[in-house]
């Protein structure tokens, strides 16, 4: 069971459901946490009778809303006191330092900070790495139509005194106004499609799930690409 986290402001839910499907395509068991205070799986994933907390299949994998821990998931899912949860891949949605500890992400595989390069999205991310008491490695997962270095620069200058160390290679989305269209088609149709994505919306996803698992060849995770976009 790997944890990966995905932290930071920035509006994440849609690409994160986009990496669990394909992973699920690859044959790997997924639950996605959605840790955030605003809950937006709530609301762009379908289910009949929504509580406080709870865990609905979607698409193939579990998408779990509501929960503080992974602990409390477990007992909703009726797993015995000490049995691990039954994924290969858990993806942890975060926005909050109080959530990143109770999901203790400091530990994680790897952490992903997601954001786009406007004031807000940095600023207010970063406040969720303001009272880390450990150092952490993140990469960067960047949403802009340009990757510009003094962008770049300013994030590196705003996380001066943070316990962060930044890879060197960052994991780039330059947003489309297709693929805006694309996903808020997605959310009204309750579906994952990948046809009206752009190419290089889908080049971030294929090199987002490389990342993250590295066990999968390049070649498996396009064609498992291919295969959720003759799907759609």
């Amino acid at each position: 069971m790997k944890r990966i986290g995905f932290i930071g402001a920035y509006d994440k839910t849609d690409m994160i459901v986009y990496v669990g499907k394909i992973l699920t395509v690859l044959k790997q068991k997924v639950l996605i946490v959605d840790s955030t205070l605003n809950q937006k799986a709530k609301y762009i994933v379908p289910v009949i009778n929504p509580t406080v907390t709870y865990v609905t299949e979607y698409e193939e994998m579990d998408v779990a809303v509501g929960f503080d821990n992974l602990e409390s998931i477990k007992q909703y899912l009726g797993v015995p006191e000490g049995k691990e949860l039954e994924y290969d891949y858990i993806l942890i949605d975060v926005d909050n330092i109080n959530k990143f500890n109770s999901f203790d992400l400091q530990s994680a595989e790897k952490n992903y900070f997601v954001t786009s390069f406007d004031v807000y999205s940095l600023k207010k991310g970063l406040e969720v790495l303001v009272e880390l008491k450990d150092s952490i490695s993140l990469t960067k997962v960047i949403f802009s139509k340009e990757l510009l270095k003094e962008d770049d620069d300013y994030l590196n200058y705003l996380s001066l005194g943070y316990k962060v160390v930044w890879n060197e290679y960052r994991l780039y989305f330059p947003m489309d106004m297709s693929d805006f269209s694309a996903i808020a088609e997605n959310q009204r149709l309750a579906k994952i499609k990948f046809r009206k994505l752009s190419v290089a919306y889908k080049e971030g996803l294929i090199f987002l799930v490389d990342d993250i698992a590295k066990e999968m060849s390049e070649n498996n995770i396009r064609r498992a690409v291919k295969t959720i976009e003759k799907g759609a």
